[in-house]
C-alpha cells in the first residue's frame, strides 16, 4: 500500500513530532486537535525547531523548512481526515477516550485506511475491537522527542493483517526511523523497561537515598545513560508516567505500582516541562523544593 497523505490527530508534544518528521519527510500531512490554540502551539514549536535546524546545527535551509511547513495543512474537524490514506492517532494515554476516537475515525474513514495509534500503553485489540477494521488497526509507538529519538515499537494486533504491518513497517523508515515489531501487551517492551527505571528513582527520592541531581548523575556516569530518568520523567510528562504505570499495574500486576511521591506530585500539579510554572522533579534546569512533599533539601547537610 502507498502511503502518500497522513492524518496526524492531536497537536500536543508527540502529535506535532510526528507532524513535523512527517512533513519533512516529504508527506501531505493534515493535523486535527479540537484546540485551535494547540495546533498554533505546535505551529510556532515546529517553526522554533527547524530555525535551530538552520541557525545551529546548519542540517536544514530555508527551503527545505518552507517545504516542510508547506505540507502542512491543519483542522479542528475530524471530518478532514476522511481520505488519508494512514491515520496516526496521538491523544493523551486515556483507553476510554481512543475507543471512542477509532469508534469515531472507523465510521468516516474508507475502507482501506490504516488506522495506527501511538499508545504507549494502551491495549491494541482493545483498540481494534472499536472498529470494524480490525485488521487495520496497528500501534505505532514513538519516542520523545520525535525529531531526535529514532526507534520505532511498532506493535501487532492479534488481527492486525500482513498488508498493515508490512505498510507501517516501510513508512517508518521512509520518516527515518527503525521499526521494532512487538506484540500486544500492557507497555509493550520500551515501557515495560523504562516505566520501572522511572518508578525505581522516584523512590530513591522519597526514601531519601540520593538527591535529584545524585540519581540522574548516576544514571548518566555509572550506567552509560545520555538522560538521568527524573529529567527523562520530566520530558515525558508525569502525568503521563503515571498513567502508563497504573495501565501497566491493572494488567501486569502490583510490580508496577506508582511511586506514592509521583502520585503525589501529579495531584499538585507538578508535572514536569509541560508546567514550567511548578515543573516537575526540576524547575527551569534546577532541582525542584520537594520538602512540602516530605522530600529533604538537605540530605547531605
Amino acid at each position: 500500500m502507498v502511503i502518500k497523505q497522513i492524518g496526524i490527530l492531536g497537536a500536543g508534544t508527540m502529535g506535532g513530532g510526528i507532524v513535523q518528521v512527517a512533513a519533512a519527510s516529504g508527506f501531505l500531512v493534515t493535523v486535527v486537535d479540537a484546540n485551535e490554540q494547540q495546533i498554533q502551539k505546535m505551529l510556532k514549536l515546529i517553526e522554533k525547531n527547524c530555525a535551530f535546524l538552520i541557525n545551529k546545527t546548519k542540517t536544514m535551509s530555508v527551503l527545505e523548512k518552507n517545504r516542510l511547513l508547506g505540507n502542512i495543512r491543519t483542522s479542528t474537524d475530524i471530518q478532514t481526515l476522511a481520505n488519508v490514506d494512514l491515520i496516526i492517532e496521538a491523544v493523551t494515554e486515556n483507553p476510554d477516550l481512543k475507543h471512542k476516537i477509532f469508534s469515531e475515525l472507523d465510521a468516516i474513514c474508507r475502507t482501506g485506511i490504516i488506522l495506527a495509534s501511538n499508545t504507549s500503553s494502551v491495549d491494541i485489540d482493545d483498540i481494534a475491537a472499536s472498529t470494524k477494521r480490525p485488521d487495520k488497526v496497528v500501534g505505532m509507538h514513538f519516542m520523545n522527542p520525535v525529531p531526535r529519538m529514532p526507534g520505532v515499537e511498532v506493535i501487532l494486533g492479534q488481527k492486525t493483517s500482513k498488508e498493515t504491518l508490512a505498510t507501517v513497517v516501510n513508512l517508518s523508515q521512509q520518516l527515518g526511523k527503525i521499526p521494532t515489531v512487538v506484540y500486544n501487551s500492557a507497555g509493550f517492551v520500551a515501557n515495560r523497561i523504562l516505566m520501572p527505571l522511572i518508578n525505581e528513582a522516584i523512590y530513591c527520592i522519597q526514601h531519601g537515598i540520593a538527591t535529584i541531581e545524585g540519581v540522574d548523575q548516576i544514571a548518566k556516569t555509572c550506567l552509560s545513560h545520555p538522560m538521568g530518568p527524573l529529567t527523562l520523567a520530566d520530558v515525558i510528562g508525569l502525568d503521563v508516567v503515571l498513567s502508563i504505570l497504573q495501565i501497566m499495574q491493572d494488567k501486569l500486576g502490583n510490580k508496577f505500582a506508582p511511586c506514592p511521591l509521583l502520585a503525589k506530585l501529579v495531584q499538585a500539579g507538578y508535572l514536569g516541562n509541560k508546567t514550567p510554572d511548578k515543573g516537575g522533579f526540576y524547575k527551569n534546569g534546577v532541582p525542584n523544593d520537594l520538602f512540602a512533599f516530605g522530600v529533604s533539601p538537605n540530605l547531605f547537610n
